[in-house]
Order: C-alpha cells, then sequence, then structure tokens
C-alpha cells in the first residue's frame, strides 16, 4: 500500500510516515524506482508495537 494509504489506516499524516521511514523506525516493504514507498501495513503495525515496547521498558 502507498504512504498515504498506510497513513489513513493508522490515522497518521503521510508526513509522519515518512519521518518515522526516514528515521528508521518502520521499514517499508519496497521501495519503487521513483524512491515512493510501499508497505505491508501488517508488519508495519507489528514494528510500532516493538518500538514502543523497548521506549517503555527504556523509560523504567
Amino acid at each position: 500500500m502507498s504512504s498515504s494509504e498506510l497513513a489513513k489506516k493508522l490515522g497518521l499524516a503521510r508526513r509522519t510516515v515518512s519521518h518515522y521511514a526516514k528515521n528508521g523506525w518502520i521499514t517499508p516493504a519496497l521501495i519503487t524506482p521513483g524512491g515512493q514507498y510501499r508497505w505491508r501495513y501488517d508488519d508495519v503495525v507489528a514494528e510500532m508495537r516493538k518500538l514502543a515496547e523497548e521506549r517503555r521498558q527504556n523509560d523504567q
């Protein structure tokens, strides 16, 4: 799915999705020759859960 579709499904701005990707917090399934990200929703949700858990552990 596109970044716009992913952002809508997650309730985020498309720019936020791109920011997360550029910081390495989430990983696109594919980057097109034109530089556009393509995503697998379930993979992104898993990455975001893992990131949230790591942050919780670091805050303790």
